[in-house]
């Protein structure tokens, strides 16, 4: 079965002078033009991996580009043109991507970027694209479990954090104090599912929150007050932004750390510092 919008392995059936058909199965026949036709040649049956979309005729075809975002995924993408119908964006191929003014969150402007969602159309039947990712992409999922690795797009922003997409299936939440380095709109990351909460929404980490990582953690503090000759001012009461830039991690995270060292008596603790215990 082919997969409008998506990349597709299809063998060739036959040569003509302005390239070659692929098999599209109930497409019928899809044209891969001649400029993407590997240099080497193919022969009949051999087959090729193509991304297949509609052209300006609403045609299906085939081209062994990569775009720059494929149906079913989020990404940040450039608006090339804006007209009385909506806006146009850099998609990577010849034609443009298109996003109906009702599919955008606010208006969109010629030169800017944002992070779209692409879908089929279930009334043209076109590949298009929206800004109202929550139309699409459902703010909970009982498909994922605590510390899984996770690819994010950020997309948005809240008084508790920033809003990213999961896998490009569903939306997440970093908190404010998860966000251990700077974030913008349209970045894309790896992450850590911290918590399923009990509505199955998604609670997201930049970092790993398990034993190991934790042991690792606790070994690196450690080290660093040693190297500071056996005392640091870097306590559980410091600034999320000097703890995020002395090690990496959250200042829970690193609270968490002082801890283990702490109920191991490798360090003391007070309000002004923390020291290694003389032994």
């Amino acid at each position: 079965m082919v997969e409008l919008g998506r990349l597709n392995t299809l063998a060739v059936v036959k040569h003509v002078d302005f390239g070659v058909y692929l098999d599209g199965d109930e497409f019928g026949e899809i044209l891969l033009p001649s400029r993407f036709v590997p240099s080497s040649g193919v022969d009949v049956g051999d087959d090729i991996e193509v991304f297949v979309y509609l052209d300006s005729e609403d045609q299906p075809i085939a081209t062994t580009e990569t775009p720059n975002i494929m149906v079913g995924e989020a990404a940040l993408m450039t608006v090339k043109d804006v007209n009385r119908f909506g806006a146009f964006l850099d998609w990577g191929l010849s034609k443009d991507l298109f996003v109906p003014f009702n599919e955008q969150h606010r208006h969109m402007e010629e030169g800017r970027s944002y992070v779209v969602y692409a879908y089929i159309d279930e009334i043209t039947e076109r590949i298009a694209a929206t800004s109202k990712l929550d139309r699409f992409l459902p703010d909970s999922s009982p498909y994922f479990k605590a510390g899984q690795a996770v690819d994010l797009t950020i997309c948005g922003r809240s008084d508790l954090g920033f809003k990213a997409v999961v896998d490009n299936k569903v939306l997440g939440l970093i908190f404010n104090s998860d966000a251990i380095r700077p974030l913008k709109y349209g970045m894309q990351l790896k992450g850590f599912i911290k918590n399923v909460r009990a509505d199955k929404k998604l609670d997201i980490s930049l970092q790993r929150t398990n034993k190991a990582a934790l042991d690792s953690l606790s070994e690196k503090v450690l080290a660093f007050i040693t190297e500071q000759g056996g005392t640091t001012h870097l306590t559980d009461k410091s600034s999320p932004d000097e703890i995020a830039a002395a090690f990496g991690v959250s200042k829970s995270s690193y609270k968490k750390a002082l801890g283990k060292l702490y109920k191991q008596r490798l360090i003391e603790i007070t309000p002004e510092q923390i020291s290694l215990v003389k032994k």
